[in-house]
């Protein structure tokens, strides 16, 4: 019986890739797992889950990640021997457990983070562009050293080796309902490189444009103080409905029936490579997609023909998309039905999910 160390300290300990999708998959398929991630850090509740074993970790956030790498490292060099695999998900963690001769290490590669660092608040800005070209050197050495995973087919382009890829997919439920007419929803952590600004003057135009007949519900907790506070105050204001964090099973289960969901994500370097899980979960589950712009998302929506793309910071084009989804019921419908077929075809974990665990099993020693 195979058994992995499943280490994050900047995750949150219920991600959707990594507690509800790469974990239950592994634990099916006869994995043992110990999951190494900051409970305490977020909040969370360890899951008590058959084969798998919990231990808790310092979370790393902001400009105070020295005492988590540590953490980490001590612990990896203390559990790592005894696991066949080490799965570790953040940059940081690659470079705090240099020097530990890891040979069953393994890198799951979820963004871009050189790119990632433009959009670092605990960064100073005149370091960022700097650290970004630091990493890029970084990821070079990593993948000498280490077995990496990719999230996206675009991320081979940073290393010279070919890595496997296993993208963010979802579990595509076989039917779903139509969409109805006075819910708008948005699913994901908040920043205001994600919307946040935008998202609360969509939330006032679909209030006064019917009379509160139509409402956006933001189901997800935020990473910046300026997102919370301008959620924070549009939510005290009837403008939108903020649920902050709400755990994955129970966030998925709220997208059914909805009239749109929302990715207003900003033109970033981070974001034009990537593909916004958040789409694929609409449409998995029949909500038509309002997106901004960016490449993969265009790509994403505009050939499954599952919703509409606005431009990047224009409230008033991604309500006015909302509205006359409401007035045509059709394009609703059909946008429903042809993201949901998509996301069966192309997006299912449930296909998915077997590849990942098959390409674990071929890094075994």
């Amino acid at each position: 019986m195979p058994s992995v160390l499943v280490v994050t300290v900047v995750h949150d300990p219920e991600d959707s890739r990594i507690r509800h999708r790469q974990i239950p998959v592994l634990l099916a398929d006869g994995w043992q797992v110990t999951y190494a991630a900051p409970f305490r850090g977020y909040e969370r509740p360890a899951p008590i889950l058959a084969g798998m074993r919990t231990l808790d970790l310092p979370r790393a956030v902001g400009r105070d990640r020295a005492a988590a790498a540590r953490a980490a490292r001590a612990l990896v060099k203390r559990e790592g021997q005894e696991h066949d695999l080490v799965l570790v998900h953040d940059p940081e963690l690659v470079a705090a457990l240099a020097g530990l001769r890891l040979p069953n290490l393994v890198w799951d590669v979820h963004e871009d983070p050189s790119a990632a660092l433009i959009v670092k608040e605990w960064l100073p800005k005149p370091a960022r562009w700097a650290a970004g070209r630091v990493w890029r050197g970084a990821e070079r050495l990593a993948e000498r050293q280490h077995r990496l995973l990719l999230a996206e087919y675009a991320y081979q382009e940073r290393f010279r080796r070919r890595h496997p890829v296993v993208p963010n997919t979802v579990r595509v439920p076989e039917s779903v309902p139509e969409p109805g007419r006075d819910r708008v929803v948005y699913l994901g952590t908040v920043t205001m490189a994600r919307g946040a600004a935008e998202m609360a003057a969509v939330g006032r135009i679909l209030r006064e444009r019917t009379d509160g007949a139509c409402r956006l519900e933001i189901i997800g907790g935020s990473k910046d103080a300026a997102a919370t506070d301008v959620l924070t105050a549009a939510n005290d204001a009837g403008e939108l409905v903020w649920h902050g964090f709400v755990p994955s099973d129970q966030a998925l289960a709220s997208l059914p029936g909805a009239l749109a969901g929302l990715s207003l994500l900003q033109d970033l370097p981070n974001y034009r490579h990537s593909r916004p899980t958040k789409i694929i979960e609409y449409m998995a589950h029949g909500v038509p997609v309002i997106t901004t712009p960016l490449p993969v998302a265009v790509e994403l929506v505009e050939s499954a023909g599952a919703g509409v793309v606005v431009p990047f910071g224009d409230a008033a084009a991604a309500a006015e998309a909302i509205l006359l989804l409401r007035d045509d019921p059709d394009r609703a419908r059909a946008y429903r039905a042809a993201g949901h077929a998509a996301a069966r075809t192309a997006y299912d974990w449930n296909t998915a999910g077997p590849e990942f665990t098959a390409t674990l099993r071929g890094f075994l020693p």
